[in-house]
């Protein structure tokens, strides 16, 4: 489980396409990776396949991932958000995080607000297939960043980003019309098979 606190960014070093799958290699300045330790990857939990402390890591892409990710796409030289899993004495400051992307949607308003210090405004489209779990106020998590809803219609919804996030997250790489993966608040989707 991951909170949607970014820790770093990391760097697609190579991408390796071969007839069993994606695989990439990630810089990093983690040191206490392991094989097999989950890795939130822009909002993905992944798996550790190889690393090298305080350089990189390898994931490999199943076609589920692939297919519900924007993923497939991805080059060398892309920047990647990181987040390891969090420990069970760990502080809880974010929501609850799955890494299980529900889907991909784009960017479709960036405004800073506030003068040139201040906060940003980024405007999402919301897919049909997730826009019933999506509430203003409620927590929605973008590319592995653990974010408020501020405002929402039947087609976007809107977040504030406070500099820090702007900053150490991907999200200051992004352009209009560029993707992000989505993940709802699960619970959201526990209440909805309960009833």
């Amino acid at each position: 489980m991951f909170t949607g606190i970014v820790e770093a960014t990391g760097e697609i070093h190579t991408v390796e396409d071969t007839e069993d799958g994606r695989r990439l290699r990630i810089g990093t300045d983690f040191a206490d990776l392991s094989h097999g330790q989950s890795i939130s990857v822009s909002g993905v939990c992944l798996t550790v396949e190889e690393h090298k402390d305080c350089e990189w890591f390898s994931v490999f892409l199943a076609e589920e991932t692939t297919d519900r990710t924007y993923f497939g796409d991805m080059r060398e030289g892309d920047v990647v958000n990181l987040e390891r899993a969090m420990p069970a004495d760990g502080r809880f400051d974010g929501h609850i995080v799955q890494g299980h992307v529900d889907g991909t949607a784009t960017v479709e308003g960036i405004e800073q607000v506030g003068g040139d210090d201040g906060d940003w405004r980024f405007t999402f489209s919301l897919p049909t297939d997730v826009e019933r779990y999506v509430v203003e106020k409620g927590s929605i998590t973008v590319d592995g960043i653990s974010l408020t809803v501020a405002d929402r219609d039947d087609e976007t919804m809107t977040v504030a980003i406070i500099p820090t996030t702007y900053d150490v997250t991907t999200l200051s790489e992004k352009a209009l019309g560029d993707p992000v993966h989505l993940e709802v608040d699960v619970v959201a989707k526990y209440v909805e098979q309960m009833l």
